[in-house]
């Protein structure tokens, strides 16, 4: 049976052979919605409409995103470091119990969403013009949430083994499964939103099955075993407490999103919140890599932190800052010298353009900056509470040489 031992070898080898598949794997999960957005905003006659009613979804997509990693961002590094120690038992109680977690949250954000979705999405900015577009997706994507938290979730705890491949291949399978399911449903059967939505949750519930295959079967160093998945108070004190980062990430940028929506609305209308609908759009995409990278860290840091080995900790630390922060200059240069061309995958009408171009280069003004936050991020992840109470004290103190 394989042992993935990330104390052996070239710490920066270890990380790129985990964040080459994890970033791939981003980019391949980046295309669930992304493909939608691209598809929808080309319908004729109500592409922008359909793209915006989308947009409206995403807030609530990233609060059901940030739920998933409060409990796999959370469970993941942690069984990584009991794994570091040597402790696979405990290692899969964690796995255990950040399922049952991932699935009392599911169920209740699936109720919470249905009940209150009207009243949500006016909120959030929606229109009398908008509304029908957003309720038809979100209506859908909310009756798949279980399928989301599953497949996002757990994943981490596979790709916590050091089988980045086998987690880029959950990701790619949802994800090739849109790509053909979505032209069938928007366009083969002329379901529009509605289907762009069924494609998408059917996708995930791929994702989730294959997920949950390879969890409890035999190639799998730790398994999803029944017996680990009673709640243990400490334990899940212990995932949550590691995973607030991670979901105080998504939430706050829901809570943008949010605002953003609702101001732009009152502001400037349908066409502003199909702007930042784009803009959100771009930023996931180029955010992609930096995530990819930092995530695929995290199961070499986390194994060599519980093993007690805190110089490759630390040379770890300093190779992933250091390319996060090449790409992030490279790309910010890209976006603020042609935004338009971003601007046209979604949506090529004029008064689109007209507004985006501006708002474009005015959101990515500091995008450069956003490598020291997921860094930040992943390093803080293995002590318990430093997340919380971190400092640029901290930091710095991590990253010296002993």
């Amino acid at each position: 049976m394989a042992s993935n031992d990330f104390s052996q070898g070239k710490v920066s080898g270890n990380i790129l052979s985990m964040a080459l598949p994890m970033t791939l794997a981003q980019l391949i999960n980046i295309l669930y919605n992304i493909v939608d957005r691209v598809y929808l905003g080309h319908l004729e006659g109500i592409g922008r409409m359909s793209i915006t009613g989308l947009g409206l979804c995403l807030p609530v997509i990233s609060i059901l995103i940030g739920f998933a990693n409060l409990c796999g961002m959370g469970g993941g590094p942690l069984c990584s470091i009991y794994r570091g120690k040597g402790e696979n038992g405990e290692a899969e109680k964690v796995m255990g119990n950040s399922f049952t977690l991932l699935l009392v949250f599911g169920a209740a954000l699936t109720v919470i969403g249905l009940v209150f979705r009207r009243p949500i999405l006016y909120l959030f900015g929606a229109s009398d013009a908008t509304f029908p577009y957003a309720n038809d997706y979100l209506t859908v994507y909310l009756c798949g949430t279980l399928f989301v938290m599953i497949g996002l979730g757990m994943n981490p705890f596979i790709n916590a083994q050091g089988f980045g491949r086998i987690g880029m291949m959950t990701v790619a399978l949802g994800a090739v499964t849109n790509l053909i399911l979505d032209p069938v449903f928007i366009f083969g059967f002329h379901m529009g939103v509605r289907g762009a939505a069924i494609a998408t949750v059917l996708s995930q519930g791929c994702s989730a099955a294959w997920v949950l295959r390879f969890l409890t079967g035999r190639r799998a160093i730790l398994r999803l075993r029944r017996e680990t998945m009673s709640l243990c108070w400490d334990r899940v004190r212990r995932i949550l407490s590691l995973g607030a980062s991670g979901f105080v990430m998504s939430l706050t940028n829901s809570l943008v999103q949010i605002l953003c929506n609702a101001t732009l609305q009152r502001v400037g209308g349908d066409l502003y919140v199909g702007v930042m609908t784009v803009i959100n759009s771009v930023r996931e995409v180029i955010t992609m890599p930096v995530t990819g990278v930092t995530n695929g860290c995290q199961p070499v840091l986390g194994y060599n932190y519980g093993a007690g080995l805190y110089q490759r900790v630390r040379e770890g630390i300093r190779f992933t800052t250091g390319v996060t922060m090449a790409y992030s200059l490279g790309v910010w240069v890209l976006v603020m010298a042609i935004p338009d061309i971003f601007i046209h995958i979604f949506n090529s009408e004029a008064e689109l353009l007209t507004a985006g171009i501006p708002a474009f280069r005015i959101y990515f003004a500091a995008f450069f900056c956003m490598a020291f936050q997921f860094i930040g991020q992943s390093v803080f992840e293995y002590h318990d509470f430093m997340s919380v109470y971190c400092s640029p004290w901290v930091f710095n103190k991590i990253l010296q040489k002993p």
